[in-house]
């Protein structure tokens, strides 16, 4: 059981953006968005259909991602999330909540289109920091909002490895902290 633990925690990696620059996405990032528009993302406070920053030294099939982020303001909306098994910036899975909407949700993004395959409602408060995970294996998925596992779902969408991130959407200021990432 030691060994297994051992495992576990060396097959992951933690970032926490303490150090990185005001306006330029952390070393090693892209950030871009998913169809129109531009923005940056970590403290995501620009406008953009989708923004997303991506992790680009990363491959995942099977794992999970988790990450602290705090919903800041937004009129159109107040969201955060994340991406894994990118293939690009218009075609990946994202799970996010939303604190205008109050809900969880998990969706893929297909040729820059997203389309939901599970949602809950839930309280997503604005200004406080909230924890989003998802631990992913083949075609099952499983996404825990602040301590409490909320949804259990299937998708056959993106089966390969992919690369991991951030999300947001539209005009949400969004902050992110203690991503942190693994394989199963």
């Amino acid at each position: 059981m030691t060994m297994t633990m051992v495992r576990a925690f060396a097959s992951a990696e933690t970032v926490n953006f303490d150090d990185m620059k005001t306006g330029a996405p952390p070393t090693g990032w892209t950030a871009t968005q998913t169809s129109s528009g531009s923005a940056n993302v970590l403290k995501q406070s620009g406008a953009a259909t989708f923004p997303v920053c991506i992790k680009n030294d990363t491959n995942l099939t099977d794992g999970f991602v988790e990450m602290k982020f705090k919903p800041v303001a937004g009129k159109e909306d107040q969201a955060g999330g994340m991406i894994w098994r990118v293939q690009d910036a218009n075609n990946y899975y994202v799970a996010r909540a939303n604190a205008l909407e109050d809900n969880v949700t998990i969706y893929h993004t297909i040729n820059g289109k997203r389309v939901a395959f599970k949602n809950i409602n839930t309280k997503v408060a604005s200004g406080v920091w909230h924890t989003l995970r998802v631990d992913f294996a083949g075609n099952k998925f499983s996404v825990t909002f602040d301590g409490n596992k909320v949804i259990d779902a299937t998708d056959e969408s993106f089966a390969n490895a992919g690369k991991v991130g951030v999300w947001t959407k539209a005009d949400s200021v969004t902050e992110f902290d203690n991503f942190t990432y693994g394989v199963r």
